[in-house]
């Protein structure tokens, strides 16, 4: 089953220092069409840093995405919205290969020694421990246990 990227393109920043950045939102595995459904309803939820005002907002889409435009009171900003195939991911985890199961040779059960000692379960308490007016109890409950070193 292929994997999808998710990929926005938007202008960051304002003025002279206004350019395009990408991103990857997400990854879905799935059909194209999946991909782009899930790509569709970002794009229709997603509210950019800039125009902090929009005056308005639309949405068109091209091929394989979306072309989000905002109309700002002075300038206009877009966003590009991607589906693209991932070929490669050179960061991606390797799959842990699960070892095949091995016949185990049936064992005797043993018998118990005699002076084999249970392990000691400590009691459970039988009432609420005393909390302080914050709720903060007033005997933490690792003080006391055997179990910690």
């Amino acid at each position: 089953m292929p994997t999808w990227g998710l990929i926005a393109e938007m202008t960051v920043g304002t003025g002279d220092r206004k350019h395009v950045e990408a991103y990857v939102l997400t990854h879905v595995e799935g059909s194209r069409d999946e991909a782009l459904a899930e790509l569709e309803g970002r794009a229709r939820r997603f509210t950019p840093e800039h125009p902090r005002n929009p005056k308005r907002r639309r949405l068109f889409r091209d091929g394989d995405g979306f072309v989000l435009v905002i109309d700002g009171s002075w300038q206009s900003y877009s966003a590009r919205f991607t589906v693209a195939e991932l070929l490669e991911d050179s960061a991606a985890p390797t799959p842990k290969r699960e070892p095949e199961p091995q016949p185990q040779p049936e064992r005797e059960p043993q018998p118990e020694p005699a002076d084999a000692v249970p392990p000691r379960i400590p009691p459970m308490p039988s009432a609420p421990p005393a909390r302080y007016a914050d709720g903060v109890p007033v005997k933490p409950a690792w003080l006391g246990r055997s179990d910690l070193p």
